[in-house]
């Protein structure tokens, strides 16, 4: 077992059912889980125990999952994965814009848990370590100070926003990335609303950067949330 499968994981969710099934889950997987019934407990917890990545509820009493999704990022930069039921879009992506970093909708399967947890953990050892001008990430090898992007060895041509764009989604890969969060960004906060902006751009992206821009496999759409960068191998 490496240190890495010893990450500490923050479970804060006021349905014990469900706090028993991650903490049983996670364990099994090497994780070191601690759990809170609400942001409140959850936040009284942190003060000793700092977590490696919070799993977090929206709907709890006291203090809710977008509270604390707002108050922990003014003091940390952790991850954390919101869980929400089917039609809860709205609240969704306020809390992906409050700071959280990938959402899983319930009921949820484990093996999806997993891979939103290891992608997670691997973007926050990522954020870790000094912000480098080339991005080599899957199929993709980005030259920032020249402003080059090859994919699978292929050089392909990129007007300057699709290229800051491009840069954006792949320093945050496997991330859930909101439409207001990707039009800050690129465009600047006076742009968060003008939506047909980014639409445009990730069209012209995927012509130019997928096999079949019918069926992306690097670009995904989250549906009424944003998109998500998956770089390939």
């Amino acid at each position: 077992m490496t240190n890495f499968d010893k990450r500490n994981i923050l479970v804060v969710d006021d349905e014990a059912q469900i706090t028993r099934v991650l903490r049983t889950t996670l364990s099994a997987q090497g994780y070191i889980i601690r759990t809170a019934a609400d942001g409140l407990q959850a936040l009284q917890e942190m003060k000793t125990w700092p977590p490696d990545l919070i799993i977090t509820d929206l709907r709890m009493p006291n203090m809710d999952g977008l509270q604390l999704c707002r108050k922990v990022r003014t003091e940390s930069g952790v991850p954390i994965i919101v869980l929400s039921v089917k039609g809860e879009e709205t609240i969704k992506v306020e809390a992906l814009d409050a700071g959280a970093d990938d959402y899983v909708t319930k009921p949820f399967s484990v093996n999806e848990l997993m891979a939103r947890v290891r992608a997670a953990l691997r973007r926050r050892s990522a954020v870790e370590q000094p912000e480098n001008p080339l991005v080599d990430i899957g199929d993709f090898h980005i030259d920032i100070p020249r402003r080059l992007v090859e994919v699978k060895n292929q050089e392909v041509h990129l007007t300057p926003k699709e290229f800051d764009l491009l840069v954006y989604l792949a320093r945050h890969p496997e991330k859930v990335l909101t439409h207001r969060a990707l039009l800050a960004a690129v465009w600047g906060p006076n742009s968060v609303e003008q939506t047909e902006y980014l639409r445009v751009c990730i069209g012209h992206l995927r012509k130019k950067l997928e096999p079949d821009e019918t069926v992306p496999r690097y670009i995904l759409t989250e549906p009424w949330v944003g998109y998500r960068f998956e770089p390939g191998t």
